[in-house]
């Protein structure tokens, strides 16, 4: 988009110096036709669009959001598009009560209640992947940011909504398989 503008600017040059007398006018032209090349090679170069492999793109024009998605690979676009890449790879997300282990710096482990009253410390990691179909909507409706938004309130409400029918001695062994399948 830079060197469109650039090229606009460059031609508007062009154009007020072929308009004067005096001994630049000759190179009016010159400056016309290099302008008319970098607005070009801007367009050129604003249309194509590389999608990385394990993710896609979603395109927004003027702020709306498009349905459709750009899979991986080189794409020709409106150069007025802007693309965000999404990661549609299984990723995870820790929570632990180490500092430095798990996407937050501080202690981000779970405290929750068992059904025996006690305190029980958790730590785990949520594998999620984004659907590529659900990847407009996502961005329209929650943003780029949606593992704070949606995957990290959810995983510690799921979590403390079932540790409650498990008590403490059972969540850490003989139960933990259930537990696991039953937040799932």
């Amino acid at each position: 988009m830079a060197l469109i503008i650039v090229g606009m600017i460059v031609l508007i040059i062009g154009i007020v110096i072929a308009r004067n007398p005096s001994a630049a006018q000759r190179y009016g032209g010159i400056i016309r036709i290099a302008g008319i090349i970098i607005m070009v090679i801007g367009v050129l170069i604003g249309s194509i669009v590389q999608i990385d492999a394990g993710q896609v793109g979603v395109k927004k024009l003027f702020g709306k959001v498009q349905n459709d998605v750009l899979h991986s690979g080189l794409h020709m676009i409106n150069p007025l598009i802007e693309v965000t890449s999404l990661d549609i790879k299984t990723q995870n997300y820790t929570m632990s009560g180490v500092h430095d282990e798990g996407a937050k710096a501080s202690d981000d482990a779970i405290r929750v209640l068992t059904a025996d009253g006690l305190e029980v410390t958790i730590d785990l990691t949520v594998l999620f992947r984004l659907t590529e179909s659900d990847a407009p909507r996502l961005l329209k409706e929650t943003g780029e940011n949606y593992v704070d938004k949606i995957v990290r309130p959810i995983t510690r409400t799921k979590i403390r909504d079932n540790s409650v029918y498990y008590d403490a001695i059972s969540l850490y062994s003989t139960k933990r398989d259930e537990f696991q399948n039953r937040i799932f």
